[in-house]
């Protein structure tokens, strides 16, 4: 039984790499341009990079239950399901975004996704288990240049100015004990100014359309609420990340207001993630959900333990029956029908115009 049931989860790993980087099977005659999406940041967006790298089941979720809802099997995605990109990438009519990662991927037509669990926009978050947002940034430009060498200059940079460039990333920075050891404003202006270096290295390569999300209320997640209490000195407080990630919130919002002024063509989209999220933590009915402030997959108080599917140093957990009752499908990360009513919201508010070339 070991065995067939090994057979079985290779067949649905292997199917899992042909979705990622199919696309317009049976379509023949010339096609609509689609603008190309290239995806960094954290495991709200990784879609399996962390699958690939030596690290720790921590920064990992390529076991049961993740992925139950939708591919049936487990991706790499820190959810039940389907990601913001993921959704992102339907409404732009595109093909699921491919991990940088996946063994044998040479087409980069419709993007590429960067993202890897656990990464910071410091080189000091959790440096050695994860990708962080500079290694992420080395990984696009080689990608750049494999353009330039296959389609040419000129159409490479058509593709890269077209493209659109989502990103998600910083909470992993704000609870990190890195945190507690200079200002608040010090240290947020540290991690904006990596984000910054980010949007400026992607503009100098011609990139002009660029997609960020605000902060989620990581405070507030079951996580949190679990094993950082005020007081605790394995990092900062609840209170302190609350604060650190509200300051980060506001700074970005000025400084994407400034690069408007000072980068020729350079346009972005933001999502509010902090207000959206936490408007479904508080209010859960109101959108659908019945529980708002306890994870559907983990253990201990609001199962904020990081425990789901039994992988990492707690081996026990509960699972609950439906998880599109829930917000959180573990103890940080949204479910898939939260990532979907988020997707909607940010493509009909503003997003869909970088989509259109």
């Amino acid at each position: 039984m070991a065995a067939i049931r090994f057979q079985i989860y290779i067949l649905a790993f292997c199917a899992g790499l042909v979705i990622q980087s199919s696309c317009c099977n049976g379509h023949s005659g010339p096609q609509k341009k689609r603008a190309a999406l290239f995806v960094f940041g954290d495991s709200l967006y990784d879609a399996g990079n962390n699958n690939y790298i030596n690290t720790t089941t921590d920064f990992q979720a390529s076991w049961f239950p993740y992925g139950e809802t939708f591919f049936r099997y487990p991706t790499g995605r820190f959810s039940d399901g389907r990601t913001i990109p993921d959704f992102i990438a339907e409404y732009a009519k595109l093909p699921f975004i491919p991990v940088y990662l996946q063994p044998g991927l040479k087409d980069y037509t419709y993007g590429v996704n960067f993202a890897s669990g656990g990464a910071g926009a410091l080189v000091e978050t959790y440096q050695g288990s994860v990708m962080d947002l500079k290694t992420q940034v080395s990984q696009f430009k080689k990608v750049e240049k494999q353009l330039r060498q296959k389609l040419g200059d000129a159409e490479a940079y058509t593709l890269v100015s077209e493209a659109v460039y989502i990103i998600n990333i910083g909470n992993n920075d704000y609870v990190s004990p890195l945190a507690t050891n200079t200002s608040h404003k010090e240290y947020v202006g540290w991690v904006i100014g990596n984000l910054t270096s980010w949007i400026e290295d992607i503009y100098q390569k011609g990139g002009r359309k660029f997609a960020l999300s605000s902060l989620a209320p990581f405070a507030s997640m079951p996580l949190m609420r679990t094993t950082q209490p005020a007081g605790s000195t394995a990092g900062p407080s609840r209170k302190e990340v609350a604060a650190l990630v509200k300051l980060h919130n506001r700074v970005l919002a000025k400084v994407l207001l400034k690069l408007t002024k000072e980068l020729q063509g350079f346009k972005y989209s933001k999502l509010n993630l902090y207000t959206y999220l936490r408007e479904r933590i508080n209010h859960p009915l109101k959108y659908g959900f019945k529980e708002g402030k306890m994870a559907c997959c983990g253990s201990g108080a609001y199962r904020g333990i990081y425990s789901c599917g039994g992988k990492r140093s707690v081996t026990e957990y509960l699972l609950c029956d439906n998880a599109t009752e829930f917000v959180f499908f573990d103890c940080a990360h949204p479910t898939e029908r939260v990532n979907k009513q988020l997707s909607k919201l940010w493509w009909s508010n503003n997003l869909k115009e970088l989509f259109e070339v």
